[in-house]
């Protein structure tokens, strides 16, 4: 996290974080997309500048066309597709690359004016470095994932390097966050309370590796696996855990073994944030910020999970290329884990083990 020795600073310097918080959101909604539809092969190339136009006559749509014919994709799953139907896939792709483009205009422009204005106080340079890198490391992490899916017999990106996309994204989007509080939030806000600080933190860290094998759920099209609920394919603990020779990598290449942990951790999560929320309901403090944010926590965990479990049922219904009730389910599945990272973040932000 950002150093905590900073004051509330002006607060251009806030709302421009803040957008930036909106923008990494719609990014990663963008990235869901993107998978769902199966597009995140379609572009082959990575041109940071030329990159940012899409075709622009029938040549060029043509050229591009063929250059996804390439891919195993095509060859091995996409070998009926039309000119239309690549459209259709290279639109949400270019997209998610050009909402990245402008995430980093809109970090870049206002950072420069900003520097040439003085507002930045020198407790904010080492931070703010850490954002630009951090959104570099997301752009090269993003083009080796999809550098994995264009060769060999690979018709979708590697789950794992997919899974690591996710987590950066949401380093990215946690730590821009975090920074903001720390320019809008003064100290008299704060409340002191280690117990509950440590609770949140430990929810933070649950989450974060659910999430993680959320995304290896998506990358292995894993909700088919087990489509029931509350068993796993009429088990509670389902057999074939460990079904797969590697040992060890079934933790990260077994569907049912993903499926198992993902929502195992999810179940844990969900008491863990009911006994949080308990905290933060008895809590003295009531009359303080923490009276209009408490609950949020409690009431996004069971958006969560109800979403998790119709996403499951649902997965059935699957219709490769179309978009249907489970696609809309997972979008929202994921989109609720953001706002459920950020509350938990909120509250790990506001509880203090002393005020500095």
């Amino acid at each position: 996290m950002p150093e905590k020795n900073l004051q509330p600073s002006s607060k251009p310097v806030a709302i421009w974080l803040l957008v930036g918080v909106g923008m990494i959101i719609i990014q990663v909604v963008l990235g869901g997309i993107t998978r769902l539809t199966g597009s995140g092969l379609s572009i082959t190339e990575w041109d940071v500048i030329t990159g940012s136009l899409p075709p622009l006559n029938h040549q060029q749509w043509l050229a591009a066309f063929d250059k996804y014919r390439q891919t195993p994709q095509f060859n091995l799953l996409n070998f009926d597709f039309t000119l239309q139907d690549f459209k259709f896939i290279f639109f949400w792709e270019w997209f998610h690359r050009l909402w990245a483009r402008l995430i980093g205009l809109v970090f870049a422009v206002p950072f420069i004016i900003f520097l040439l204005q003085r507002r930045f106080k020198p407790g904010m340079i080492r931070p703010m470095l850490i954002l630009f890198l951090l959104g570099a490391l997301q752009g090269v992490v993003g083009w080796i994932m999809v550098a994995s899916g264009l060769t060999g017999d690979a018709v979708y990106v590697a789950p794992v390097r997919l899974a690591l996309h996710f987590i950066l994204a949401l380093g990215l989007l946690s730590y821009t966050f975090w920074f903001a509080l720390q320019l809008m939030t003064g100290k008299d806000k704060f409340i002191i309370d280690t117990g509950t600080r440590s609770i949140a933190v430990t929810g933070i860290f649950i989450l974060v590796i659910q999430l993680f094998f959320g995304a290896l759920m998506a990358g292995y099209k894993a909700a088919t696996a087990a489509p029931t609920w509350p068993d796993i394919n009429g088990h509670l603990i389902p057999s074939g855990l460990f079904s797969l020779p590697a040992g060890f990598m079934n933790l990260f290449q077994n569907k049912i073994t993903i499926h198992f942990i993902h929502r195992s951790l999810a179940y844990i999560l969900l008491l863990l944030v009911i006994g949080l929320s308990y905290r933060l309901f008895r809590s003295r403090y009531r009359s303080s910020v923490l009276k209009k944010t408490w609950p949020l926590p409690l009431l996004l965990i069971l958006i969560q999970v109800v979403l998790g479990i119709l996403s499951v049922l649902t997965s059935p219904q699957i219709v490769p290329g179309q978009w249907g009730v489970f696609e809309w389910l997972a979008q929202l599945h994921q989109l609720s884990a953001l706002f459920l990272l950020l509350s938990l973040i909120w509250t790990f932000f506001l509880f203090r083990k002393k005020v500095n």
